[in-house]
């Protein structure tokens, strides 16, 4: 570059003088003037395209550098390691994880969660397996699904949160002394096949001597997310909903809660969290946080009111009441709804395997120490 200046110096003197001989003498090079002026215009052209294309090259680097500068700032700025959780379906059911958030009880160890919905355990599944979340929460039937179909890095459960169904069954017309003799000869919304909801009802039915291929019609075919929708346009004579939907369904006039689902089909690692294998084994601060903070919203739930939870919990289902959504949390909360603690012990585990091989839909069950991560279990039991 420097010699380029110079060479352009002697030209332009050379070109001067040219200039003054045919303006005075007459005599000259007219072309040797054109031609330094145009390879000049050319030599002018390339440098500034040189510095226009190194200009855009730092913008562009400055632009990814802040970029990077803000994502830093949100993942380490305020202490927090970002933590993505694939949440199988939003419901009061799940009320300690909505406590142990509404609490900060993530925050004081380090993490700053994000609850993503994620309807269906299938789609848990895959958000975990993808890495879009780091967590999951479904049913423990789903990590089963995803061992037997030969995933190396299967994904394991590591804390549980409910040990019952939450489905409430809701009837189209008022029944005085329900039993689940009722529903014999009759049409049921009971959830996809092979998804802990209906898995659990059928296993409740054949334990009261009702076979559920024969003595009733469960209707498969409706969505999860669905079923009040389709039960409120005329579909089925009984459907089985999770909360605030079977209050909403009853307050509304559309139908009438005649049982809890959860006191027919014994106790089961039913809700939980999950992640890969190797994230677990990769980060255990996460996995051990997390676990504690989940662990104090179940203590929470056991040691206060009804009320008091429903006050915590309301801000994350605004269309429902505080007063329905202390109703809610009662019904699951004199169910027996919510572990303890996040420990699942083998009893647990197979019997929730007792129910999906009763389904038809497990040829091989996984041993306990396969897919159960319980090293941080000693410490809340």
């Amino acid at each position: 570059m420097v010699l380029f200046y110079k060479y352009f110096i002697i030209l332009i003197i050379f070109c001067i003088i040219d200039v003054l001989m045919i303006s005075i003498f007459g005599i000259g090079n007219r072309t040797f003037i054109i031609d330094v002026l145009e390879y000049t215009k050319m030599k002018m052209e390339v440098i500034m395209k040189r510095k226009l294309v190194g200009l855009i090259s730092m913008l562009l680097v400055i632009v990814l550098a802040t970029i990077a500068l803000i994502r830093i700032k949100e993942e380490e700025g305020n202490g927090l390691k970002k933590v993505v959780v694939a949440v199988v379906t939003h419901s009061v059911f799940y009320a300690p994880q909505y406590v142990a958030d509404g609490l900060g009880y993530f925050e004081d160890e380090g993490l700053d969660v994000e609850l993503v919905l994620t309807s269906g355990a299938d789609n848990v599944m895959a958000a975990v397996l993808s890495g879009d979340a780091q967590i999951g929460f479904s049913g423990s039937e789903a990590t089963i699904y995803v061992y037997n179909g030969g995933e190396k890095d299967y994904v394991m459960t590591f804390a549980g949160l409910t040990q019952k169904d939450g489905s409430f069954l809701v009837s189209r017309n008022k029944i005085d002394n329900f039993t689940l003799d009722d529903l014999k000869g009759k049409n049921v919304l009971g959830g996809r096949t092979g998804g802990m909801p209906e898995m659990t009802f059928e296993w409740a039915l054949r334990n009261h001597g009702i076979d559920p291929k024969k003595d009733l019609h469960i209707d498969t075919s409706v969505a999860f997310p669905a079923m009040e929708g389709a039960f409120i346009g005329g579909n089925g004579d009984f459907v089985t909903l999770f909360e605030p939907n079977a209050t909403s369904v009853e307050k509304n006039g559309y139908g009438y809660v005649v049982a809890y689902v959860g006191d027919l089909g014994g106790i089961v690692p039913y809700t939980a969290y999950n992640a890969r294998k190797s994230y677990i084994e990769n980060n255990p601060e996460v996995i051990k946080g997390f676990s504690r903070a989940i662990n104090k919203g179940l203590q929470y739930v056991e040691e206060h009111s009804s009320r008091e939870i429903a006050e915590i919990v309301v801000k994350y289902f605004p269309d429902t009441s505080l007063t329905d959504m202390e109703t809610i949390v009662k019904r699951y909360k004199d169910g027996n709804a919510w572990k303890k603690n996040i420990t699942i012990n083998e009893e647990e585990w197979n019997h929730i395997q007792e129910i999906i091989e009763a389904s038809g839909e497990l040829q091989d069950k996984v041993d306990y120490n396969v897919l159960i991560y319980d090293k941080y279990f000693k410490n809340y039991e």
